[in-house]
């Protein structure tokens, strides 16, 4: 794109191969043709960039100054122009190498987590001794609060006489109980037979009956 002809100024925009994805990197550079042009080299900067980062303009920029004093006293905008082109597409395949790289070595850690949480702590003399009396001071607190809650237990349990000394309702419970009860108690008039009816036998029927030892068992 000419912006202007005195002196002559004017865009190229170069785009890199598509990379992984179809993404590409693009830059516009802007020339300017000095007055003896091009035995002295052409003034040029880079006015815009898509995917690009500070290092990779920076690099940019000292490539067209090598190629330029590389190429003093020949035109040299397409072979500038070339050079920035293998640059991009240098930039896309180590874009396309940097998340590879970054992938494996999200996996590596993902592995390494994984063998970790099977594997755990390695066991040595020196942690083992800070594990057990870790545990060891653990075990006995518990010990403690048990005795102690038995303790206190054994302090708040009351006697039958303390029960009745607090509840004086527990010395008529069964009285009230009857009361409650009233008529509604049912008895079973079968289970009181006559005493006649009863067949008893009499002892002196009975022939292990012994009058005269009858303090005997």
């Amino acid at each position: 794109t000419v912006l202007s002809e005195k002196p002559t100024t004017f865009t190229i925009t170069v785009t890199s191969e598509a990379g992984e994805n179809d993404e590409t990197v693009q830059t516009t550079l802007k020339f300017t043709y000095r007055e003896k042009y091009p035995d002295e080299t052409p003034l040029y900067e880079i006015v815009s960039q898509e995917n690009l980062d500070d290092n990779d303009v920076t690099d940019i920029i000292k490539l067209l100054e090598q190629q330029a004093e590389e190429n003093l006293g020949m035109v040299m905008i397409f072979t500038l122009v070339s050079a920035v082109q293998e640059k991009l597409n240098e930039i896309v395949d180590q874009i396309k190498t940097r998340r590879e790289e970054e992938k494996k070595q999200k996996e590596r850690e993902a592995e390494e987590e994984e063998k970790q949480r099977f594997h755990g702590t390695p066991v040595t003399i020196e942690n083992f001794l800070n594990w057990k009396a870790k545990f060891d001071a653990e075990l006995l607190e518990i010990k403690r609060k048990k005795m102690k809650e038995e303790e206190q237990a054994g302090k708040n349990k009351l006697s039958g006489k303390q029960l009745f000394e607090m509840d004086h309702n527990l010395d008529t419970s069964d009285i009230q109980f009857l009361e409650e009860a009233g008529n509604n108690v049912e008895v079973d008039e079968s289970l009181f037979q006559e005493m006649d009816d009863l067949e008893l036998d009499d002892e002196e029927d009975d022939p292990d009956y012994n009058p005269v030892n009858l303090d005997s068992d």
